[in-house]
């Protein structure tokens, strides 16, 4: 008689998945590649199907970013808050496509735009993961002179998340830039102390330091390379954990 095999529990009740908005564009240079996020929401339906809690933050990179080239001469406030209308654009669309795949998702926003996005109410936003849906944070923490990876940080601690998992295009943290450096070494774990005396750029200084004063762990991992979502949640040897 064949035995069934028991899929394996996940290691995470709740998680924050925190993307980048260049991670929408897949090979294009601006925008949104509709297959790329197609194919994203199925690598996140997969893990919400095993029962964890999700809560997302999305970047604006792929349309506008507060500190690029593009900004350059502009107001800092002002340029700050048109990349976070551009994160609001970014989560509507993962929203979509996460309703093609058959899984249900909330928008919040920390900036009040009732007519479009939920404003961010933590309660409520609590109450839809405990539901099972997955609640998506746009326009960052609604303030200028913060980045996208604080807002991960902030929202994973005010929700109660488990681990802040950054989805990048690269499999991890390592030694140096694996690109240029074939001799690059990944790191399967670093402190946080390490991270941020190495300047290694996992997040950047305020958001390593807030998940380190709340004991809230990093895993960096490739969004790119396929099921290593749900490998990361399962706690496999997958990416960069970054803890205290």
């Amino acid at each position: 008689m064949t035995v069934p095999q028991v899929a394996d529990a996940p290691k995470y009740r709740r998680i924050l998945l925190k993307l980048s908005g260049e991670a929408l564009m897949g090979e294009a240079a601006f925008g949104i590649n509709r297959q790329t996020i197609q194919e994203i929401a199925a690598e996140i339906a997969n893990v919400a199907r095993m029962g964890v809690e999700i809560g997302a933050v999305i970047g604006g990179g792929n349309i506008f970013r507060g500190v690029a080239p593009g900004a350059a001469g502009m107001d800092r406030a002002t340029a700050d808050y048109m990349g976070m209308l551009a994160t609001v654009m970014n989560a509507l669309a993962l929203q979509d496509a996460l309703r093609t795949a058959g899984i249900a998702s909330r928008v919040q926003s920390a900036l009040n735009i009732e007519r479009i996005v939920e404003p961010y109410i933590r309660g409520k936003a609590i109450r839809y993961l405990e539901e099972g849906k997955i609640v998506i944070f746009a326009a960052g923490t609604g303030n200028p002179f913060f980045t996208t990876d604080t807002a991960a940080a902030l929202r994973g601690s005010e929700i109660g998340a488990e681990i802040v998992l950054k989805a990048t295009k690269v499999d991890g943290v390592y030694t140096a830039d694996p690109q240029a450096d074939p001799e690059a070494r990944r790191f399967r774990a670093l402190s946080f102390d390490e991270a941020i005396a190495r300047n290694l750029r996992v997040m950047d200084a305020t958001a390593l330091t807030l998940c380190r004063d709340q004991r809230l762990p990093v895993t960096v991992f490739s969004i790119f390379k396929r099921n290593a979502l749900q490998r990361v949640v399962l706690g496999e040897d997958e990416g960069t954990l970054v803890h205290v």
